[in-house]
């Protein structure tokens, strides 16, 4: 019984592959027969290489518009100057985070990336800092524009991008106690003491004890609202000039 019931299967199986083998090659040459076909074909290629210029045409536009606001945010770097009574001297503002963040929006966040990658590198040309703080304000630039432009990107609203600026802003403040204590402080600590670091601190408040506190109190929510700042002239700014730099004005 067994042997029949296996035999059966066999046989059932080859008919039915026979059948569809059979249906296969009919319908293919009834297609060919087909006086259209040779339209559609055409039709096809000619969409595919309208597909292919099109994702050309984006590429070509996404890569100069990026090379753009990465030369703004290179720009907007040297414009950086100091917060007197807040921070140390040492210690600057600039908004070269703005062209970035705006790239991250309208293009998404690997471009956000790129613009934080530009400024540094055409910086670090003319740097003191043997690179280290070039080094930094990439990892910082990266922790701002990469959740804000990857949250975005999933939700393209006014409130996917306020969420996921906040959340960047609160990344890159955090990161930047780390950041400057492993990194950049131990590089300036070879052209200035850390005594005299730490007293510029304690110039403005006599309550700092060490580096930590430092950081803590004063690095961490003034790299925050810098980043705010940024938040809020890209909000002010974006429904104007994303027709343009998406290539819709």
């Amino acid at each position: 019984m067994e042997e029949v019931t296996k035999d059966g299967i066999i046989v059932s199986f080859g008919v039915a592959l026979s059948l569809v083998t059979r249906a296969f090659f009919i319908l293919r040459d009834r297609f060919r027969r087909f006086p259209y076909h040779k339209s559609i074909v055409k039709w096809r290629r000619k969409k595919m290489m309208n597909e292919t210029v099109t994702v050309s045409k984006v590429n070509v536009r996404k890569i100069t518009v990026t090379a753009m606001l990465g030369a703004l945010a290179t720009i907007l770097m040297f414009f950086e100057f100091s917060v007197p009574f807040i921070m140390p001297g040492f210690v600057k503002m600039d908004f070269s985070e703005l062209p970035a963040l705006i790239a991250a929006f309208s293009m998404g966040p690997v471009s956000g990336i790129a613009v934080c990658f530009i400024k540094n590198v055409v910086n670090v040309l003319h740097t003191t800092s043997g690179g280290i703080g070039e080094l930094s304000n990439f990892i910082l630039g990266v922790c701002f524009v990469l959740p804000a432009g990857l949250i975005y990107k999933r939700n393209k609203s006014q409130k996917g991008a306020l969420i996921g600026a906040l959340i960047g802003a609160v990344m890159m403040a955090v990161v930047s106690i780390f950041s400057n204590y492993f990194i950049v402080y131990p590089v300036y600590e070879n052209f200035m003491p850390m005594e005299a670091i730490i007293g510029a601190y304690q110039a403005i408040n006599h309550n700092v004890k060490n580096l930590w506190d430092a950081l803590i109190w004063f690095n961490m929510p003034f790299t925050f609202v810098k980043g705010m700042f940024s938040v809020v002239i890209t909000f002010l700014v974006y429904k104007r000039i994303s027709p343009i730099l998406k290539g819709k004005h």
